[in-house]
C-alpha cells in the first residue's frame, strides 16, 4: 500500500513540476510579445535608441572640439596678419 502512495506522489511531484516548466515557458513568450510590442511601439514614436544617442552625441562633441581649435587657428592667423599689416598689392584693403 505504501508503494501506491509513493507512485501517486511521485505522479503528482511530477505533474507539479511540468506545470512550473510550462508556467516558465509561458512567461517567456508573454515577456518576448510584450518586448516585441514595446519596440514596435517606441519605434512608431521615432525614439532614439541610446547607443545611437550616444554616438551622435560623441560625434557633436568632437565637431565642437574640431570647431574651437579652427577657430583659435583663425585668430592665430588674423592676429599675425594684423601684426604683419597688409601686403602690398592686398585686395582686401582696396590699394
Amino acid at each position: 500500500m505504501s508503494t501506491g502512495a509513493n507512485r501517486i506522489l511521485d505522479d503528482f511531484a511530477r505533474l507539479m513540476t511540468d506545470a512550473a516548466g510550462a508556467a516558465q515557458g509561458v512567461r517567456r513568450e508573454v515577456e518576448a510579445a510584450f518586448r516585441a510590442q514595446a519596440e514596435g511601439w517606441l519605434n512608431s514614436l521615432d525614439v532614439v535608441k541610446r547607443e545611437e544617442f550616444e554616438a551622435v552625441k560623441e560625434m557633436a562633441a568632437r565637431a565642437r572640439d574640431e570647431n574651437d581649435a579652427l577657430r583659435a587657428r583663425i585668430e592665430a592667423l588674423e592676429a599675425r596678419l594684423a601684426a604683419t599689416g597688409p601686403a602690398p598689392g592686398d585686395i582686401t584693403t582696396g590699394k
